[in-house]
């Protein structure tokens, strides 16, 4: 029977809508990429000619393995050598390595370096016994005063007396070193303990930090903490060389913790190779911060296997990014609640990595008047950086970036600020009231005094990167300070705003060079910091979102993706659509176009870490203030990031407080855990 004219259109609508839904459900299909295009696991990827792993032992007992020594069981270590060497891995020893890198025989393929720490003497009686049967070299680094301790007398183990039978003498040392197969290193003389590292009592690694007193209220000074672990290096290594007959040459971390002061101590007693407990692997280019994998827990075989593998993946992030202004309260006891709720929230969420604010901005208006950590050159709201990084590393499991300004500081008023060309206004320079205030980065006080601010950042407290704040942009009409001016003509560009415009060639070159001086000084910031803190921190910059979308609007903002991509070892796009006016709808596909942006450039989204929003901070009718994102919008933005390639990707801000973003609506997505297309 023929179908009646309002049954077709009601058909016809029908249609229409499945079409539609389907059309819908097409967007959100993962980008294909051919099977001969895409990625290659870093585990099946051909071995890099200069990378080794470097696995960290401690104690090893044949039953009832005690993780208070990180023991694994006898059987389990025999399991792991052997599997090793069925797949293909060959222990090296440490002339190998200093060798290879001086130019010499390249190490084998999956070269690993077999470490056992603190001087146990199950190392004698165990481990040397297995390794003369395989004729595999290893590494041996006890602590001074514990190999010191008198037969019959407890250890003092980090503040715990232990039977002294455990440990090692130095005669059983002298042995172990003459047999061929064992480097002697030093894991310091008198330092494996916590010391006291804050006013609110945590302990942190004794070679690592300026020791707080609390009778005193004073941190240690440079010259003190130098002079104690000067001591202390000078100590072991003199104990070592009178053991063995040889001077030391590996410096093994306690708790895996680097310092960059001591490091430079250690580099001029001579030692040419310092161990971590980071995860990835080692490089010849960068012996003294060379990551290790840490075997606690008595792993089986399986578990083991996945770590060793796992230490050849690539990183990926996952990010919460934190506003500690949201932590801090009048009242420390206050403050050191609202520090636990935001500790169990990052843990339950199943990230790894928090970017931290350092400094305090109260006011919201991106000028920062005072910071989290003493300093030289700042108020200081509260001595609170240390604690928050300390604890969220510890407890939540993340690593944390310390999240700081580049130039928006409100250091003396006599400092030049950036200033804005004004044509209209016959050719007035003043800063931009629509812009954050900023200190001229031309000028070398300026320079000399955020620096410091750094530095002091890394004196007193620990932490694993910095993340530079968007506040590093100088628009097409900034900066005209007088610093400014002499440095553009120092680089042999004219020395006017209105010189410099007249011409796109001459703006170009302007622009690259102001491009480049942001970086630049940034890396300068960056080596202050890893002086004191050590080579292994890692840096992120933010970038706007036009420079990556559309790469000549980097006139405007002196930023320039293919310069973070090389200065950094992490660039984090401002990914967030409602901040840029994305119109309604159109969210999705702007994502899609960020992502696909950065990933015309090969390799590139292995080191981008998208921001999204989790506040609309556009104000209207109805909405006087900023209205948090809904979570379910949140999570689908990031499987959408996803699904599209991003590897990478985190939010800001973290409102712990307020349940914004709602635990359990992102957790799923955004948890390193739980989410299924990791």
């Amino acid at each position: 029977m023929p179908l009646n004219t309002p049954t077709r259109l009601i058909l016809a609508a029908l249609l229409l809508l499945v079409i539609l839904a389907l059309t819908a459900c097409a967007k959100d299909i993962p980008v294909y990429t051919p099977p001969a295009e895409r990625p290659v696991a870093a585990a099946e990827q051909p071995w890099k000619p200069d990378q080794f792993l470097a696995l960290a032992y401690h104690d090893v007992e044949d039953d009832d393995p005690d993780q208070g020594f990180l023991s694994v069981r006898t059987d389990r270590l025999v399991d792991q050598l052997a599997w090793l060497r069925a797949n293909g891995y060959q222990a090296v020893s440490v002339d190998q390595i200093l060798a290879a890198r001086q130019g010499g025989k390249p190490l084998p393929d999956r070269a690993v370096l077999l470490s056992f720490d603190d001087g146990y003497r199950s190392f004698y009686t165990r481990v040397l016994p297995i390794l003369k049967a395989y004729g595999w070299p290893a590494l041996l680094a006890p602590v001074g005063v514990w190999m010191d301790t008198p037969a019959g007398q407890p250890v003092d183990f980090g503040g715990s007396p232990e039977a002294r039978k455990r440990f090692l003498n130095w005669d059983e040392i002298r042995e172990i070193s003459q047999s061929g197969l064992v480097e002697i290193a030093a894991h310091t003389n008198a330092s494996h303990y916590g010391a006291l590292a804050n006013p609110q009592g945590n302990t942190e690694p004794a070679a690592a930090i300026r020791a707080y007193n609390a009778q005193t209220r004073q941190y240690e000074t440079e010259a003190e903490f130098d002079a104690r672990m000067g001591r202390d290096v000078a100590a072991i290594t003199e104990k070592i060389r009178r053991a063995t007959g040889k001077t030391p040459r590996v410096w093994v971390w306690p708790y895996g913790a680097e310092g960059g002061s001591t490091l430079r101590i250690a580099g001029e007693h001579g030692y040419q190779l310092a161990l971590t407990l980071e995860d990835g692997a080692g490089r010849l280019g960068r012996l003294m911060s060379t990551p290790r994998l840490l075997l606690s827990s008595d792993p089986a075989l399986k578990p083991f296997a996945n770590s060793v593998i796992g230490m050849e993946a690539n990183p990926f992030m996952r990010v919460a990014h934190i506003d500690l202004d949201y932590v801090y309260d009048p009242d420390p006891a206050q403050t050191d609640r609202n520090l636990g709720e935001l500790v169990q929230r990052i843990l339950d969420m199943q990230i790894n990595t928090v970017f931290l604010q350092a400094y305090a901005d109260p006011e919201g208006d991106g000028l920062v008047k005072s910071v989290y950590f003493p300093n030289r050159w700042l108020p200081m709201r509260a001595d609170l950086f240390n604690r928050a990084a300390w604890q969220l590393h510890n407890r939540a499991n993340v690593m944390v970036y310390a999240w700081m300004p580049v130039l928006a500081f409100d250091l003396d008023p006599a400092l030049p600020r950036v200033t804005r060309w004004d044509p209209a206004a016959e050719g007035l320079a003043q800063p931009d009231p629509e812009q954050y205030r900023r200190l001229s980065p031309f000028d070398a006080t300026v320079r000399a005094r955020i620096g410091d601010l750094y530095e002091d950042l890394a004196r007193y407290a620990i932490f694993d990167g910095v993340l530079f704040h968007d506040d590093a942009l100088l628009s097409d009409f900034e900066d005209a300070s007088p610093a400014a001016l002499a440095a553009y003509r120092s680089a042999g560009l004219p020395g006017s705003i209105a010189e410099l415009r007249a011409d796109p060639d001459t703006l170009q070159r302007w622009t690259r060079f102001k491009s480049r001086a942001l970086v630049d000084f940034t890396a300068s910031l960056t080596q202050r910091v890893r002086t004191v803190r050590g080579p292994q921190i890692k840096t992120a910059r933010n970038i706007y979102a036009q420079p990556v979308l559309n790469p000549a609007s980097e006139t405007w903002f002196a930023q320039n993706l293919d310069d973070f991509l090389g200065a950094y070892d992490w660039t984090a796009p401002m990914a967030m659509p409602l901040m840029e006016n994305v119109s309604k709808g159109q969210e999705n596909a702007w994502l899609d176009s960020m992502v696909d942006a950065v990933a015309r450039r090969p390799g590139a989204l292995g080191k981008t870490v998208f921001e999204l929003q989790s506040r609309d901070w556009r104000t209207g009718p109805g909405q006087p203030e900023g209205a948090p994102v809904d979570t379910a919008v949140l999570a689908g933005w990031m499987q959408r990031l996803q699904r599209r390639g991003a590897l990478s990707f985190g939010y800001y801000p973290d409102d712990f407080s307020q349940d914004q973003p709602r635990l359990q609506g992102i957790r799923p997505a955004i948890s390193e855990a739980w989410y299924p297309l990791r």
